[in-house]
């Protein structure tokens, strides 16, 4: 069966957040750092973001296996946590995940971030029309590339 990406309802939050701590398990485990933001999320946090932006989920076989989250202001659209099961890995739900967030939100400046420390994110994005513009460094373990694309 193929994925299909679907706006998430409430009742999913637990399970996102779940997969949400898989897939960024190994992010966090090549960094030494397991205290990184997405692993230390709580449900209340995602609710929040549920409630003021929007997130979608990837069904693969009646489970969620992917997710990106979105929240619009003014003419950006920032996109967080894009998320894809590790099982479910280099099959194009990333890429399927961020051009759903492109159509719905059309001719907008796309903005997400990411950490050096997983290149493989940074290809995705670049295959997708993402470039670079800014860099941090946060703490000596965790610097965060920013990442835009500009659709008009």
């Amino acid at each position: 069966m193929d994925a299909v990406i679907l706006k998430a309802s409430r009742d999913d939050l637990a399970e996102i957040l779940q997969l949400q701590y898989s897939a960024f398990y190994t992010v966090a485990e090549s960094m030494g750092d397991f205290s990184i933001p997405p692993l230390t999320q709580t449900i209340e946090e995602l609710t929040d973001e549920y409630e003021h932006g929007l997130v979608l989920k990837l069904v693969c076989d009646d489970i969620i296996v992917g997710s990106v989250r979105a929240l619009v202001k003014g003419d950006t659209v920032y996109v967080g946590k894009l998320i894809v099961s590790p099982g479910y890995r280099h099959r194009g739900y990333g890429s399927r995940l961020l051009a759903e967030i492109e159509k719905i939100f059309p001719e907008k400046r796309y903005e997400l971030f990411t950490s050096v420390a997983n290149p493989e994110n940074i290809r995705l994005y670049e295959k997708n029309g993402y470039v670079i513009f800014d860099r941090k460094t946060v703490s000596p373990n965790l610097t965060f590339v920013y990442m835009e694309k500009i659709c008009s």
